[in-house]
């Protein structure tokens, strides 16, 4: 049996696989305001939000272990067996969420999550590099994104409409379940890589291969496989320190908004979980928007005969010039309506500058090493997001946020500048 189109199913079930990510990940914070009346009904507001940021840092903390430990284990199991690993241990996790009594509980059933949810971005990396020509990669990574913010869209509708009728904790159990179900699909589909799936035509296949043949280290007129260098000599490239340290500046922009929409809302605004769960979507359509416009603006100038290292500048810093002025805004948006409308242009912005970040790795290096760089920018990028996350709570004593916001700002500034001075051109690379 072949299958028209096998390598769209793969990104499919990837982008589906980040829906569910984020409906997991988004449970804690839509359901925090019953959480914390129930666990501590005599804590204050800043009390309870010092414990939710502790607990969101641990998650962060955990899930920058993770990026690190699982793109390795893509680069040693594959991408089947890696991402059935990390959904299969994350839904796990989510489930037990439903026995957590107060911050330690908390803080250990989080860490878990955070471990097994950090793989899916090593994984989809690796992924997009296996299944996608060059010139399609970040349209493949923009439907990938886009799996992300459709996520965070659903997820708080879902719960809203679940705390009618269930306790929070029966709500942990009901959205853990459907990661489990996610892998029918995915194991009976992805059967293998490109190379020897029996379901992939051989136009496909000749289409997906002929296509990531952009290297020829000994220039003997015949593509190889591509420069895989060892670790070692993997990070003494500048451009893998221009990867990681993008990737520690833009990422903690996204982190921001994923963590702390639900608190800031319910704050600075008085929304309860309700009101939340049909409001702070809207971000989310927003971000769904931007990972689609980058894609294919990136596609679309690869075609029109662009560079690759012209379009991914061009595209990323199109992206933080989007996000900048949207922090400033945020300062005084004057409702809880402006401030998710300045929010959603704001992640637009950081998700069309986001999927053109992260084809950097296989822009550059052979798909044998594409797990290992993205896991190595995925642990810088949760570093720096857990250390902002530590910083919130103390930032927005009394609920004024306009630090946290000014920091974003700089954040994207900070990108833009890892991107051109330490990838001065984005190409293929050849050992030093």
């Amino acid at each position: 049996m072949k299958t028209k189109g096998l390598r769209w199913w793969v990104v499919g079930l990837v982008a589906l696989a980040a829906v569910i990510n984020y409906i997991d990940r988004q449970a804690f914070g839509a359901l925090w305001p019953d959480i914390a009346k129930e666990l501590f009904p005599d804590m204050d507001a800043d009390g309870t939000k010092a414990i939710y940021g502790t607990i969101s840092a641990v998650f962060i903390l955990s899930y920058a272990a993770g990026q690190t430990i699982f793109g390795k284990i893509f680069d040693w199991v594959g991408t089947r067996i890696g991402f059935a690993l990390s959904i299969g241990v994350w839904s796990f996790a989510t489930m037990i969420h439903a026995m957590a009594q107060g911050l330690l509980s908390f803080s250990i059933f989080r860490s878990i999550l955070g471990i097994a949810e950090a793989g899916n971005w090593p994984g989809a990396a690796k992924a997009n590099a296996e299944w996608f020509p060059t010139k399609e990669r970040a349209f493949a990574q923009g439907i990938f994104n886009s799996g992300a913010a459709v996520g965070g869209i659903v997820a708080y509708p879902i719960i809203g409409l679940l705390s009618v009728y269930l306790s929070w904790q029966y709500i942990f159990i009901c959205v853990g379940l459907i990661g489990f179900l996610w892998l029918l699909p995915w194991l009976y589909i992805v059967k293998s890589s490109p190379e020897k799936h029996p379901w992939l035509s051989e136009d496909e296949k000749n289409y997906i291969l002929s296509g990531q043949q952009n290297q020829d280290l000994d220039e003997d007129g015949n593509f190889d496989d591509g420069y895989n260098p060892s670790t070692g000599k993997l990070l003494k490239h500048k451009e893998s320190w221009g990867v990681i340290l993008a990737s520690a500046a833009i990422d903690p922009i996204w982190w921001l908004f994923i963590v702390w929409i639900p608190l800031y809302l319910n704050e600075v605004f008085g929304l309860d979980v309700k009101e939340i769960a049909f409001s702070a979507w809207v971000p989310y359509v927003g971000a769904m928007l931007g990972a689609w416009f980058g894609g294919i603006l990136a596609q679309n100038r690869l075609s029109s005969g662009w560079s690759v290292n012209k379009t991914r500048k061009m595209v990323i810093t199109l992206g933080c010039v989007i996000m900048i002025p949207c922090f400033f805004l945020l300062k005084a948006p004057g409702s809880a309506f402006n401030a998710v409308i300045i929010m959603a242009v704001l992640l637009f912005g950081f998700q069309t500058a986001i999927g053109n970040v992260q084809t950097l790795p296989s822009d550059m290096f052979s798909g044998k090493v594409v797990g290992t760089l993205s896991g190595f920018a995925g642990t810088a990028a949760k570093l720096a997001a857990f250390g902002l996350t530590i910083l919130v709570p103390m930032l927005t004593t009394g609920g004024n946020y306009t630090s946290a916001f000014l920091i974003g700002g700089a954040l994207a500034i900070m990108a833009l500048i890892a991107v051109w001075l330490l990838c001065p051109k984005i190409e293929p690379l050849k050992e030093q």
